[in-house]
């Protein structure tokens, strides 16, 4: 029998005397110390890479690669100081890294201050990012900018993931345990981004390859040759068993990955579509109540116009007269003041472009701002900034507008970069404007519009129906007929404006600072149907000083492919203000008997004395009587001709609604139908009201027909508006296919306290309102079956306020010549 070869063993003390240079067993001379170290490369590249990635899935929100190269380094630092430190003692190791940790983070936040442009010290830096890191990296504007506030934290953890993992998967051996470091920074980077970047498909491959390979290749953690399995085995035995440790290996991951494949569908089934934000939970920056609602603040500078404000230098872009410069944008409005309403994201240097209309110029202009006595957190640029130097600000990109969360202080100085837009002069005119749910909230008139301002509305808005002429015409009416005055109370609410629209001009009405203008314009073209904001900014007569007298409110409307565009309501000064009374007599709120006239409701027969005297014997011809009655004949004839042909074009008109088209325009011929039975009942809906608004005017209309005819006592304004038909026509359709009418019986909503019956269809009216919805904000996908439940819906509730007024003017609804010629 052959001898077996001896058998080389170690002892683990001696193997600790001899060092990690020393080589046992096949390690030794210079290709055991190449195996050695091919052994030692895959845990640190894997851990290293897999914390990289980590970075790469968070730089997707981040504007610039910055924010991935310094995470990379400091994967890169981290695991490099373990695996150099190795022969160290394990508690000193720690020291020895965060000692590296601070040094880069030292040099990345200097790398991020001078990339944002931010001034101030490194310690200034350093104390502000550690204090507002993580509620400013939650709150960030996507993509977020790379300034030391934004960096901090995720650099900080990954250093501190590196050297954990690398201290746990190098020092002890145990590699699965140390990847739970880099998985839970690569899940949270992920939670981080949320819904705000394309799913990370391509880094998470990578990441789980990377961690495979890590496990599958052998580690270069050195153990005693006694430890070895193969130790001690012929050459040829020992590579069979390493053969098949190998294999096995090789076997074990391919079975992670099928396990891999095969649940991961099931798992991503079961997650939601769209990830959760973690930003929903955070609150973002706000302003203060002045901020809130500056308009408030014209009165007060218009009182000392010479205050100095801000102080403005232009760098780049020809300084303009007269070139406003935007401090805040109003959208929200209660019947009582005017709000901002924004929601402010901190953002770095660049802000986030905005799309313009096609056919709109625009040119670049850079202005350096210092403020002077303008206090609170808005900051003032021209519009519409898209970038900030000098200054941490937050950003609206709804409106365009600045705040510094720090606030103001006198000698701030920050440059603004905007870009000016010129929308096409000739596009207006016949420009549209936008509706439905995206602009409802510059589209709300709130409760307790006093009448005459919706009279003023509805007159301005028939004389002119496109609604760039509205518009105007609301401008030229306040330009002609108000004067500017600077010391006029401030106030906005209902009573203000209708003090400063109808007031006695003795009193002190009819007179005001721009707040009165623009929110009397805002309102007053709302009620036309018009989507209107105020805006407060300053128009400077150029480079210098803008001082309080600058200050001024102006409303802007938004029209289709143009945008937002600003309209001047101010009178001019050397023109002198006409009367109100001159262009608008409202008219009484209860009208005399006389001019009221009351329907006949039975015939009067003719007296027997009365009767028309027969023909006289001895005539050739028919006398006057019988010429008399022939005519009166002809003419009863063509009066029942022509109801007959109003009535048969009526049904006409309204089969081919119900009947004819696609299902999503047989649902807006079912609404249609509906809002002429309104304004034939004389409740027109107005064109700011939204579906589910027209519907809750619906019922509050068939509860009074009902509670007409079964003889309850009607309102004032339901009296007149039954006493005829509206006799004006319609003026531009409103989202929902309706039409304001100039009939005084038009009351708010919630002014009228009856309730509706419990048998009117609600819930029927409300389920066309909201088929009415989804052809509007999901065209295409209305069924012919839903066509036939709005027809059958809209024919229902018809019929019903049909059959609730008298017989006579049943008859009449009949033959209304109304719906054949109201715009369609």
């Amino acid at each position: 029998m052959g001898r077996d070869p001896p058998v080389v063993t170690v002892s683990s003390a001696q193997a600790r005397a001899d060092g990690p240079g020393v080589p046992v067993g096949d390690d030794a001379g210079p290709g055991g110390r190449w195996a050695r170290l091919l052994r030692a490369v895959p845990v640190p590249l894997a851990l290293i890479t897999m914390i990289a990635l980590a970075g790469v899935v968070l730089g997707r929100v981040y504007a610039g690669p910055l924010l991935t190269r310094l995470v990379v380094g400091a994967a890169v630092g981290s695991v490099l100081v373990s695996v150099a430190a190795r022969r160290l003692p394990s508690w000193l190791v720690a020291p020895v890294s965060v000692a590296a940790l601070a040094g880069w983070t030292a040099l990345s936040l200097r790398l991020a201050a001078g990339h944002a442009g931010l001034p101030g010290s490194l310690g200034e830096v350093t104390v502000d990012a550690a204090r507002n890191a993580i509620p400013r990296l939650l709150t960030a504007m996507i993509p977020v900018e790379p300034a030391p506030d934004t960096v901090l934290v995720p650099l900080v953890a990954a250093w501190l993931a590196g050297l954990t993992a690398a201290e746990v998967a190098l020092r002890t051996g145990r590699v699965l345990l140390g990847y739970v470091p880099p998985v839970l920074l690569y899940a949270g980077a992920v939670y981080v981004v949320g819904p705000n970047a394309d799913p990370a498909v391509g880094p998470t491959v990578l990441f789980a390859a990377f961690a495979a390979a890590g496990l599958a290749m052998p580690s270069g953690q050195r153990t005693p040759a006694s430890a070895d399995p193969a130790a001690g085995l012929a050459p040829a035995v020992r590579a069979a068993v390493r053969l098949r440790l190998l294999a096995a290996s090789a076997a074990g991951v391919a079975v992670v990955v099928a396990l891999a494949a095969l649940l991961a569908p099931v798992v991503a089934g079961q997650v939601d579509d769209r990830p959760v934000d973690p930003r929903r939970y955070v609150e973002p920056p706000q302003v203060e109540s002045l901020d809130e609602n500056p308009l408030i603040r014209i009165s007060g500078w218009a009182l000392n116009p010479d205050q100095q404000l801000v102080d403005v230098r232009t760098e780049q872009g020809a300084p303009e007269q007269g070139a406003r410069i935007r401090l805040a944008v109003l959208s929200d409005y209660d019947g009582v003041t005017w709000r901002v309403g924004a929601s402010y994201r901190n953002a770095g240097r660049i802000l986030p472009a905005t799309p313009t209309a096609p056919d709109t110029t625009t040119d670049t202009v850079r202005q350096e701002i210092t403020v002077a006595d303008l206090t609170g957190r808005l900051l003032p640029a021209v519009p519409t900034p898209r970038e900030v130097t000098g200054a941490r600000v937050a950003y609206d990109p709804a409106t365009g507008t600045l705040i510094r969360p720090e606030g103001l202080v006198p000698g701030l100085r920050y440059t603004v970069a905007s870009v000016r837009e010129r929308p096409d002069a000739n596009l207006l005119a016949t420009a549209n404007v936008p509706a439905g749910d995206a602009v409802a909230r510059v589209l709300r008139v709130p409760d307790g519009v006093p009448e005459q301002l919706r009279r003023l509305a509805t007159q301005l808005a028939e004389e002119n129906g496109a609604p760039y002429a509205r518009a105007a015409a609301i401008a030229d009416f306040l330009a002609e007929h108000y004067r500017v005055t600077a010391d006029a109370p401030s106030g906005h609410a209902y009573p203000n404006l209708a003090f400063f629209l109808f007031g006695p001009r003795n009193g002190g009405g009819q007179r005001g600072t721009s707040e009165q203008f623009a929110a009397a314009f805002a309102v007053l073209g709302r009620l036309a149907g018009l989507p209107t904001r105020v805006v407060v900014g300053f128009t400077p007569k150029g480079d210098g000083p803008v001082r309080a007298a600058d200050a001024l409110a102006w409303p802007e409307v938004l029209f289709e492919g143009v945008g937002w565009v600003p309209f001047d309501p101010m009178p001019r000064p050397d023109e002198e203000p006409r009367p109100v009374e001159e262009d608008f007599r409202p008219p009484p709120d209860d009208p005399p008997p006389s001019q009221v006239p009351e329907p006949t409701v039975e015939p009067t027969a003719t007296p027997p004395g009365e009767a028309a005297p027969g023909p006289v014997a001895g005539r050739r011809g028919p006398g006057p009587a019988v010429l008399a009655g022939g005519g009166t004949g002809a003419l009863v004839l063509l009066i029942g001709l022509a109801l007959l042909v109003l009535a048969t074009l009526r049904r006409n008109l309204t089969r081919a609604r119900l009947e004819r088209g696609d299902p999503g325009r047989r649902i807006a011929g079912a609404w249609r139908e509906l809002t002429e039975a309104l304004r034939l009942a004389g409740h027109p809906a107005g064109d700011d009201l939204a579906a589910a608004e027209v519907a809750a005017q619906a019922r509050r209309a068939l509860a009074e027909a009902r509670a007409a005819q079964s003889g309850a006592s009607e309102p004032a304004e339901q009296r007149r508006s039954d006493a005829g038909f509206p006799a004006a026509g319609p003026v531009a359709s409103g989202p929902a296919g309706s039409h304001r009418s100039s009939s005084p019986g038009i009351v708010p909503a919630g002014a009228r306290t009856r309730q509706p019956g419990s048998d009117l269809p609600g819930g029927e009216v409300d389920e066309l309102a909201g088929l009415l919805n989804q052809v509007a904000f999901a065209p295409g996908t209305a069924t012919p079956a839903q066509a036939d439940r709005a027809a059958t819906l809209a024919t229902g509730y018809v019929s019903a306020l049909r059959a609730a007024r008298p017989w006579w003017r049943r008859l009449l609804w009949t033959v209304h010549p109304g719906p054949l010629r109201w715009r369609r």
